[in-house]
């Protein structure tokens, strides 16, 4: 019996060797094998590993075997491939949301899923420059809490925090003096490399985006999510509604009409998406009709494309944007 599981464990670390330490440019004679097993404390001879090797290729490894001289094996195929693992490192590495430790942390556990060699690429693929990374891990926690709220259907409270300068030092202070906001989670959102809660806020008795690096203290409560507001929520298309706010600020809904150089036509369908209402006009420009939260996030995007697009309609959201071009001008001219 001792011996039965004595040899299941010495094939388990011949599947960790072979996982580790080989590729196609890097194999492992037997006696090579033999060698590594028994510096891992198991007594290993020629026959046995040949024979365990056959075992490991019945269950399904995808062990090659070299042509040389003295024949190598390594394993061939893998759950992941080499390009996969190098976009889910560089998609650490790029992410705001992630801090400097949690991403070296997560990079090495992303290594393991290879072998040592390709594991080293990994790290060499990740340079990501002037990439501003988050400084806090509480955001990266609180996901679990909120899909755990998600999938138990229920409410969550947390405190929301703004950066703020004291003195000489930068600090998240809480919102409305510490208040904790209740809400009814209805989904996570990736947008503009941040994660948002789409939620309802059951003081204000509508949907709320709330930015996850900066809850803090979330927590599961034992009531049921709000009825009401989840029945709106269901009723609500959320990639048509995420398109109607600007880097997650809401505004007052409203139908706008945008006329643009043709340049921009895949600008605007990029923001609003291919279903969007669009005409070529005489002049050659293009007239999109959109539904949007007009808001400053919304009037920025606007003026960062600059004189070649223009809010044709409503008149009352032209002189909202003009207002808010004039007092940012008069900054720059000295009478504000």
């Amino acid at each position: 019996m001792a011996n039965t599981r004595n040899n299941k464990r010495k094939i388990l670390a011949l599947k960790e060797i072979l996982e580790r330490e080989t590729n196609e440019s890097h194999s492992l004679t037997i006696a090579d094998l033999v060698e590594k097993l028994e510096a891992a404390g198991f007594p290993a001879e020629k026959k046995s590993v040949t024979r365990d090797l056959h075992e490991l290729e019945d269950a399904g490894m995808d062990i090659e075997r070299t042509r040389d001289r003295a024949p190598g094996y390594y394993l061939a195929d893998r759950t992941f491939e080499l390009p996969e693992l190098k976009m889910l490192a560089d998609a650490v590495a790029a992410s705001r949301f992630i801090t400097e430790k949690k991403s070296r942390t997560l990079l090495s556990k992303i290594g393991t899923l290879t072998n040592r060699y390709d594991a080293l690429q990994l790290h060499r693929q990740v340079t990501v420059s002037d990439r501003v990374k988050a400084e806090r891990e509480a955001g990266f926690y609180g996901i679990d809490t909120i899909f755990s709220c998600i999938d138990h259907n229920h409410q969550m409270s947390f405190h929301y925090s703004d950066w703020k300068l004291m003195g000489n030092r930068k600090e998240l202070v809480a919102r409305h003096g510490g208040a904790l906001y209740r809400v009814s989670p209805c989904e996570l959102l990736w947008d503009s490399e941040r994660y948002y809660l789409i939620a309802y806020a059951e003081r204000e008795a509508a949907i709320r985006f709330y930015r996850v690096d900066k809850i803090t203290d979330a927590l599961e409560l034992d009531q049921p999510r709000d009825r009401q507001g989840m029945a709106a929520w269901n009723q609500m298309d959320p990639s048509t509604y995420t398109k109607r706010t600007f880097s997650m600020f809401a505004g007052q809904e409203e139908w706008v009409t945008l006329r643009a150089n043709a340049r921009l036509t895949g600008v605007l369908i990029d923001r609003f998406g291919t279903d969007l209402a669009m005409r070529q006009l005489e002049d050659g420009r293009v007239q999109a009709r959109a539904l949007v939260e007009v808001s400053p996030q919304f009037f920025g995007w606007l003026t960062g494309l600059g004189p070649e697009i223009e809010i044709a309609g409503p008149e009352e959201v032209r002189e909202e944007y003009r207002s808010y071009m004039e007092e940012i001008l008069d900054q720059y001219l000295g009478k504000v």
